[in-house]
């Protein structure tokens, strides 16, 4: 907890004392304290928090939902919800800001420290998926690179295999000139295979690559694979056990 600066948005000063000593207990730094939206605001931008803890009523009934929703929008930093209300409609709107956790008032500390940790840890595994999405985006740059070196002369196209040819320019695969009917997944695979001619695309690669959406898993490339030798004319998609496919160059 050392280093870990919390900043409390809470207008009922016997709550936010109670706060403030639990967590300094815990060894947690509150950098201050704020009673309305206004002052949050500008503490946010002053200390510099770690994570802010907001109570979801305030003055209002919903005037820490919408300093949530700012946090959400002008601010990378987690927050969590303090409340104790059971109202379903309050709950609902609350729920749209994405909160990294809820305390329940009479809080326990122990569950505070918990749910303060578990904040912490999702927002830094957030944090990381986001950098490597961001990575991903530069491998898709360089990827494009290998393949617009390896395509004939001015024309939009990189042979591979023994026949085989993709046309970079509308990501479709030929055999001897004819267009192979495939998914934009099977296409994209083909397009990560041929860039990388002769070595291996490992299971992560492809994932990252042709699948946007989450969920994807090995079996996925594994069904994907399947369906393209049935596709294809001739086997050229090679297996590297347990790692991944290539294409031989």
């Amino acid at each position: 907890m050392e280093n870990t600066k919390v900043l409390i948005v809470e207008d009922d000063e016997v709550t936010a004392m109670n706060l403030k000593m639990s967590l300094e207990k815990q060894g947690y730094e509150i950098i201050s304290i704020a009673d309305t939206t206004i002052q949050a605001r500008n503490k946010i931008k002053i200390y510099e928090p770690n994570i802010i803890i907001v109570d979801i009523s305030l003055q209002d009934r919903q005037d820490g939902i919408k300093l949530a929703q700012y946090i959400s929008e002008k601010h990378e930093l987690p927050f969590i919800f303090l409340t104790s209300h059971s109202d379903n409609d309050i709950i609902a709107e609350a729920k749209k800001t994405e909160p990294y956790g809820y305390i329940v008032k009479p809080f326990d500390p122990a569950s505070l420290h918990t749910t303060i940790q578990m904040a912490l840890y999702r927002f830094s595994e957030e944090k990381k998926r986001n950098e490597n999405l961001d990575d991903l985006k530069v491998d898709k740059l360089n990827l494009e690179k290998l393949l617009y070196n390896k395509k004939i002369s001015d024309k939009p196209i990189v042979p591979f295999g023994d026949g085989y040819h993709l046309d970079i320019s509308v990501c479709e695969t030929f055999y001897h000139n004819k267009k192979i009917k495939l998914t934009k997944k099977e296409n994209a695979f083909i397009r990560l295979l041929v860039a990388q001619l002769g070595l291996v695309v490992s299971f992560d690669q492809s994932i990252n690559y042709v699948w946007e959406e989450d969920g994807a898993t090995e079996n996925s490339v594994r069904t994907l694979v399947w369906r393209l030798r049935n596709k294809l004319p001739t086997d050229i998609i090679q297996n590297a056990s347990g790692v991944g496919y290539y294409i031989e160059d």
